[in-house]
C-alpha cells in the first residue's frame, strides 16, 4: 500500500500498469518472412553505453517524491541514525543460494546505498525482523547491496530501489505491502501461520470492533475442520482485511450474527455508511474472496493515499470518481449513493478533493480533468484505459443515468492531449493526443513510437539510444521514429502496458492493432524489429570513417533502397 502512496504522486501511472508486454500482430505480420541481416553487419555505432546500476535512474519511481522529473538532491538526503539491524542477515553471492535454499521463509531487500527510500526503509526493516525473532517467527529478514552484488540484482531482475521478495521454499513473490514495521510483519505472519483468528470471548469482540475498522467473521461450529480451513484458505489471500472465527453464539451476537443462524455464517463489518454485509454464498474460498472483495469498499470512498490500493486493485475494473474542491463535497456526495447502491459490485463510486495538495492535482493531471469546477467521470480500469465526463449537472438522476450508459457502453471517450508543438523538426517526433492520426496514423510511413513518462527512470536511460537511432534513420522518407508523453497524452490505438513501450505501425497497415516491441530495447534490436517489420525496405550505412589527414568523422550516412530515393544526395549530405 505504501508503494501505491508514492505512485500517486507522480500522476499514479505504476499503478495502472502491470509488467508483462505481449506482442499483437496482423495475420499479414505473422506471415511475413523474416529477412536477416548480413551476419557481419557492424551495427555497433547504434549502441550507446547503459547507464551504470548506481545511477538515480535506478531508484523506484513508486517511491518517488512528488514532481515529474527526478530531481538528485532527492538522492542527496542527510544519512538517518544508525539503527541495531543485529537480526537483517546480509546476503551476497557467496551466501545467498545455499542460504535460499536451507531458509523455508526469508523476505529479501535489494537496496542501494545511495538510495533515500532504501535509507528510510532501513529503521522500519531492522524493526521487523526483531520483532519476528523475538516472537519466535520462522521468517528471517535479509538484503542484498544491489549495486556490489549486480549478477544477484540481475538475475532477480531488480530494476528499482527498494525491492522486496518473499522466498517460500526458495519461490519468490515481490512484497508490495506497506514498508513499515507493523505493515512488514503483519504480512508475513498472516503468510506463515494461521490467517484466521480464533475470538472466544465476549470482551475480545468487542475488543476487536473497536480496533478494527473493517473485519471478517465467522460463526462456525468448531474452530478447526474444514470449514476453518476454508475461510484460512480465503484469510491468506486477502491482505486487506482480518479474518475471525468463533464458535459462541455470544460472541456472535457482538458481530451481528444471529446466534440461531445456520452455520457456517459470515458477516463483513465496516465502519461505514454501509456497516455490515452478510454472506449468502457457497461456502468456498473463491466466493469468500469475491464477496469480501466486493464488500469491503464502503458506498463511496474518500479517495485517499490509505483508500487508493482498494479502488485501483480491486477486481472491480469500472471506476466513478468524483471531482470537487472540499467545500463542495458535502453537498454533491448524495448524488453519488443511490447510483452505488444500485450498481454495488459492478462500479467503484469515488470522490477525489480537488484542492487536496497531497494528491489532488497528481489525480486531475492523470486523468485530465481542467479548472476547478466539480466534474464526474468513469474510468474503465487499467485494461483499457477509457475515460468518460458527465456532462451537466451533478444530480442523483443523471449520475444514475451516467452510471447505467457507462455499464452500457454508450458514452464517448475523452483522451488527453498537450498542445501540438510549435516545432517538431528534431530527428525524434513529438506525438501528442491531437496530432497522433497526422503522424502515426499516416498510411504512406513505417512509425515506431515510444510511448514514455517523464519520471520513468527506464524512459530516461534509453532516451540516449532512441534518439541516436533516429538520427541514423532521419534520411529515410518512409520512416518516423517518435515518442509520446504517455502521462499527458492517450489515443484509441496507443495503449502502453507499462513504461517505456514501443510500437510500431506499419505503412498501409494502421487499422491492425500496432506490432509490440518487447525485446531488449538495443539500438540494434530497434533497428533490426523495424526493418523486419517496415512496409518500405530500407537500410541503414555505416557512418564513413575519419580520414587519415585527422578530419572529423562524418555522421552515419543512411540511404533508402526505394526507387524514389536512388540519387537522393541531399539526404546523404544531411547526415
Amino acid at each position: 500500500m505504501a508503494a501505491l502512496k508514492t505512485l500517486l504522486l507522480v500522476l499514479l501511472p505504476l499503478v495502472f500498469l502491470v509488467a508483462t508486454l505481449t506482442i499483437i500482430t496482423s495475420a499479414d505480420e505473422m506471415a511475413k518472412p523474416i529477412v536477416e541481416d548480413e551476419e557481419d553487419e557492424d551495427l555497433s555505432f547504434l549502441e550507446v553505453p547503459k547507464a551504470p546500476r548506481n545511477h538515480p535512474y535506478y531508484a523506484d519511481p513508486k517511491y518517488k517524491p512528488q514532481g515529474d522529473e527526478i530531481d538528485l538532491d532527492d538522492f542527496q538526503t542527510p544519512s538517518p541514525p544508525v539503527f541495531d539491524e543485529k537480526d537483517v542477515v546480509v546476503l551476497n553471492k557467496t551466501n545467498f543460494d545455499e542460504f535460499i535454499s536451507k531458509t523455508k521463509y526469508v523476505m529479501v531487500e535489494f537496496y542501494a546505498p545511495w538510495c533515500g527510500y532504501c535509507k528510510q526503509l532501513v529503521p522500519e526493516y531492522a524493526a521487523a525482523a526483531t520483532e519476528l525473532k523475538k516472537g519466535g517467527s520462522d521468517v528471517v529478514l535479509a538484503k542484498v547491496d544491489a549495486i556490489q552484488e549486480t549478477e544477484l540484482a540481475d538475475k532477480y531482475n531488480v530494476d528499482g530501489f527498494p525491492t522486496l521478495y518473499f522466498f517460500v521454499d526458495g519461490v519468490y513473490k515481490s512484497y508490495e505491502g506497506e514498508r513499515t514495521k507493523e505493515g512488514i510483519v503483519s504480512w508475513l505472519k498472516k503468510k506463515t501461520g494461521y490467517a484466521v483468528n480464533n475470538v472466544t470471548t465476549v470482551e475480545e469482540a468487542e475488543d476487536i470492533l473497536l480496533a478494527e475498522s473493517k473485519l471478517v467473521v465467522a460463526y462456525v461450529d468448531s474452530l478447526t475442520g474444514l470449514d476453518s480451513e476454508v475461510l484460512n484458505a480465503a484469510a491468506e489471500e486477502e491482505d486487506g482485511v482480518n479474518f475471525y472465527q468463533t464458535t459462541s453464539p455470544d460472541v456472535a451476537e457482538v458481530f451481528q450474527i444471529d446466534s440461531k443462524a445456520k452455520r457456517p455464517a459470515l458477516v463483513l463489518l465496516k465502519k461505514e455508511v454501509e456497516k455490515l454485509s452478510h454472506f449468502d454464498g457457497d461456502f468456498a474460498k473463491s466466493a469468500i474472496l469475491d464477496f469480501v472483495s466486493k464488500s469491503k469498499q464502503p458506498l463511496i470512498i474518500n479517495f485517499t493515499m490509505e483508500s487508493a490500493s482498494f479502488i485501483f486493485e480491486s477486481p472491480i475494473q469500472k471506476q466513478l470518481f468524483l471531482f470537487a474542491p472540499a467545500q463542495h463535497l458535502e453537498n454533491l456526495t448524495p448524488a453519488l449513493e443511490e447510483a452505488a447502491k444500485a450498481f454495488k459490485g459492478k462500479i467503484i463510486y469515488s470522490y477525489v478533493q480537488m484542492d487536496n495538495k497531497e494528491y489532488g492535482q497528481a489525480m486531475m493531471d492523470f486523468f485530465g480533468v481542467e479548472g476547478d469546477a466539480p466534474r464526474v467521470l468513469a474510468y474503465t480500469g487499467n485494461d483499457d484505459r477509457r475515460k468518460f465526463f458527465l456532462y451537466g449537472d451533478i444530480t442523483s438522476d443523471s449520475v444514475k443515468l451516467f452510471s447505467e450508459n457507462f455499464l452500457a457502453d454508450k458514452l464517448e471517450p475523452f483522451y488527453k492531449s498537450d498542445p501540438i508543438p510549435e516545432n517538431n523538426d528534431g530527428d525524434v517526433k513529438i506525438v501528442v493526443g491531437k496530432n497522433f492520426d497526422e503522424i502515426v496514423m499516416d498510411e504512406s510511413k513505417d512509425v515506431l513510437l515510444e510511448i514514455y513518462a517523464p519520471w520513468c527512470s527506464h524512459c530516461k536511460a534509453l532516451e540516449p539510444t532512441y534518439t541516436n537511432l533516429a538520427g541514423h534513420l532521419k534520411g529515410i522518407e518512409s520512416l518516423v521514429v517518435a515518442k509520446m508523453d504517455g502521462t499527458k497524452n492517450e489515443h484509441a490505438k496507443a495503449k502502453a502496458r507499462g513504461f517505456p513501450t514501443i510500437l510500431f505501425y506499419p505503412a498501409g497497415k494502421k487499422s491492425f492493432d500496432p506490432i509490440i516491441f518487447d525485446a531488449n530495447p538495443t539500438g540494434v534490436e530497434l533497428y533490426k524489429f523495424m526493418k523486419k517489420h517496415a512496409t518500405t525496405p530500407f537500410k541503414i550505412q555505416k557512418p564513413i570513417p575519419a580520414s587519415s589527414e585527422g578530419a572529423e568523422p562524418n555522421i552515419a550516412e543512411t540511404v533508402p533502397t526505394t526507387n524514389a530515393a536512388v540519387g537522393n544526395q541531399d539526404a546523404k549530405d544531411e547526415l
